[in-house]
């Protein structure tokens, strides 16, 4: 029997993909396995529907446990303790699992649940679990079972090969394994919602880079570090992430000269829509990212996000669209970049704002406005002077 540590992966989503199930498990597996690669002596194989990673026991299980909750497409994760398939060696090391339990976490009561997926076993589940609860009760003297609230609910899982015994099902983040579902481009700015955005792509199984809009020198140098600390933190999840920043600077202050002020916020809407395409179109990424959010801002009304969409021809996808701002605040915690997008750093967004914007604009009226400028000249000109940072999940 290996003696490392063993972690049974749980697929959620995937197993539900039908022909193209096993496609996905292995994409899962290759993305569990690459994450894991700086730990030493650690096995990761696929069978029977679930992943099995072996680690060696230096390495701390819950140090493993995290770094795989981090692969999009696992539902949950469970340390267990692998055992031959028979009744005395399922039973030994229940009653050992449980008096370990009871010495270091006090616990008083049991309750043992078993599933078989060995249809050979000539016991069936719910005896193979009546019986070894029984026989641990035997074992350990100290302990009583409780059907309904037990200090310890141990797992049973009977397979041809092995069993396997746990008492935790930790969860992942779900979703499809990354590069499964193409790529694309998100819309980064330093607030809380579009990093979240971009999160919640990538879980969908979406490669995704970014590109990031200022305007130096009205916005800061600590500013672009704040997105890049936003961009190091979302790689945590999506693998090696590429962020493209771009000055916009010479594109608002046209717009500012020769178009109304109260039409700039959904103006510069658009050049970054349009910019952001070029990008796209350069990088080989099929869709747009942002993170708007149904009437947060004047720039994200329904009549705004149409006039938008129109500078375009790559679909948008918004995540976001009919989110809260406490639902999104709570994920941006989750996932470890709130923090960092409260920091009080201005972005593009904030400079010439108006004080009184559209909040209902007319497509004929932003063409005409837009008619003022050599729109494509100024597109093409920021898109070349992009600068590309690319950041992995071990900068952050």
């Amino acid at each position: 029997m290996d003696d490392r540590n063993v972690f049974i992966v749980r697929c959620g989503e995937v197993a539900l993909k039908g022909m193209n199930k096993p496609y996905f498990e292995r994409m899962l597996a290759e993305r569990v396995k690459k994450l894991l690669r700086r730990y030493e002596n650690v096995d990761v194989a696929r069978r029977d529907g679930l992943i099995f990673v072996r680690a060696d026991k230096a390495h701390a299980r819950e140090d493993v446990v995290a770094e795989i909750a981090k692969v999009f497409g696992v539902s949950s994760i469970s340390p267990a303790v692998e055992t031959a398939s028979d009744l005395d060696a399922i039973a030994n090391a229940a009653i050992a699992l449980l008096r370990e339990r009871a010495a270091r976490d006090g616990i008083k009561t049991f309750k043992v649940e078993a599933k078989r997926a060995d249809k050979s076993f000539p016991i069936k589940s719910p005896e193979l679990a009546s019986r070894v609860g029984a026989l641990a009760l035997r074992a350990c003297a100290d302990l009583k079972v409780d059907v309904h609230k037990p200090d310890c609910l141990l797992f049973v899982d009977l397979r041809k090969e092995n069993s396997y015994l746990y008492e935790q099902k930790i969860p992942g983040f779900g979703g499809l394994p990354l590069g499964t579902n193409g790529k694309g481009l998100s819309l980064l700015s330093g607030g809380i919602d579009s990093p979240v955005a971009t999160f919640m792509m990538a879980r969908r199984g979406m490669r995704v880079e970014a590109v990031h809009f200022h305007s130096f020198p009205y916005t800061s140098e600590r500013a672009r570090e704040k997105v890049e600390t936003l961009a190091r933190a979302v790689a945590v999840y999506c693998g090696r992430f590429d962020l493209h920043v771009i000055n916009l600077l010479p594109v608002q202050e046209l717009l500012v000269e020769r178009c109304p002020e109260e039409e700039m916020t959904i103006l510069v809407r658009r050049f970054m829509m349009r910019i952001a395409e070029r990008v796209a179109s350069e990088t080989a990424c099929g869709v747009l990212i942002t993170g708007e959010n149904l009437g947060q801002v004047a720039s994200q009304t329904a009549e705004s996000l149409i006039v938008t969409d129109e500078a375009v021809k790559l679909p948008v996808m918004r995540p976001l669209i009919a989110f809260d701002k406490a639902e999104i605040i709570a994920k941006a915690k989750e996932i470890g970049t709130y923090e960092t997008s409260i920091l009080p750093y201005e972005d593009c967004c904030t400079v010439f704002l108006p004080k009184h914007p559209v909040t209902k604009p007319k497509l004929k009226n932003i063409l005409l406005s837009e008619s003022k400028l050599d729109a494509e000249t100024l597109i093409a000109a920021a898109a070349a002077s992009r600068e590309t940072v690319t950041m992995y999940p071990q900068d952050f």
